[in-house]
């Protein structure tokens, strides 16, 4: 690997942190543009990446099924094309939303149910937030009628970041007081490298996230797969704006945590002066 070559375009497109990884050996640490190592970061829609891991959890514990209906769960038995979304649909960004529910834009659970599909489900790919925050009314509701209530996101702790030896630093709220799924996350590069890391350790019982749809292969559970150009099949990654990037690479043991300020930032040029060496 080349880490001079990538922690200089890191650096040339205002990185703030850039942490390369093998196993649990850190080869590279770096930090500048105002962040210190123990300031946690906004990861943006990077916060996807936590919920496909998290729906696998559930599925083990009997919460939930992948493959069922939303409509199981929220009111959309008496619409033709929103009864035939399943919760897999709404995690890979194929439910049939139109683009949108990013940043500040990001609607409470009830006003996600109520939008309409601009597509019919599972034919058509569009990046946004809208389907993440029903998927979160749904993760919801299963919390209020099994768990006592707890938030998607106290069950993600539980199920999830603590296992992971991961704290969260705080979370954005909506204005009803909920915090959104699709964006919304704040955490040190150390603590999303340990996220990485246990994605990865765990990546057989997660492989279900690193599969993508008949609609884009390039993105499976909230997970980004592969790209053009970068020598890594195997890679899967996180992605937020402005530069935020959580990269693993099995077939190495690598993984990679980059934050930023930057819309210039390409993953593929940083990788791609990582790996080709």
């Amino acid at each position: 690997m080349d880490l001079d070559a990538a922690a200089a375009y890191h650096e040339k497109h205002h990185g703030q942190a850039l942490v390369v990884a093998r196993g649990e050996d850190v080869l590279l640490e770096r930090y500048g543009n105002g962040l210190e190592s123990s300031q946690p970061h906004a990861l943006y829609s990077g916060t996807k990446s936590f919920w496909g891991v998290l729906t696998i959890a559930a599925q083990e514990d009997g919460l939930l099924a992948l493959d069922e209906l939303a409509c199981e769960t929220i009111p959309w038995r008496e619409d033709a094309r929103k009864s035939r979304v399943t919760l897999r649909m709404l995690l890979d960004l194929t439910a049939g939303f139109g683009f949108g529910g990013l940043g500040a834009a990001v609607p409470e659970y009830a006003k996600a149910i109520d939008l309409p599909l601009k597509n019919d489900p599972g034919s058509v790919f569009t990046y946004g937030g809208i389907a993440l925050q029903v998927f979160g009314a749904v993760l919801a509701a299963k919390l209020r009628a099994s768990n006592g209530g707890i938030s998607p996101q106290e069950y993600l702790r539980a199920r999830v970041l603590d296992p992971a030896g991961v704290t969260i630093a705080r979370w954005r709220s909506l204005r009803d007081g909920t915090q959104p799924l699709p964006t919304g996350a704040f955490l040190t590069a150390r603590n999303w490298l340990a996220y990485g890391r246990y994605v990865y350790r765990e990546r057989g019982r997660f492989d279900a996230c690193f599969h993508g749809s008949s609609a884009n292969a390039r993105y499976g559970l909230a997970w980004w797969l592969a790209l053009p150009g970068v020598p890594a099949p195997d890679l899967v990654y996180a992605s937020g704006a402005a530069g935020q990037a959580l990269y693993l690479v099995p077939s190495l043991d690598l993984t990679v945590v980059r934050f930023g300020t930057s819309a210039s930032y390409k993953h593929d040029a940083l990788l791609k002066r990582l790996l080709t060496a």
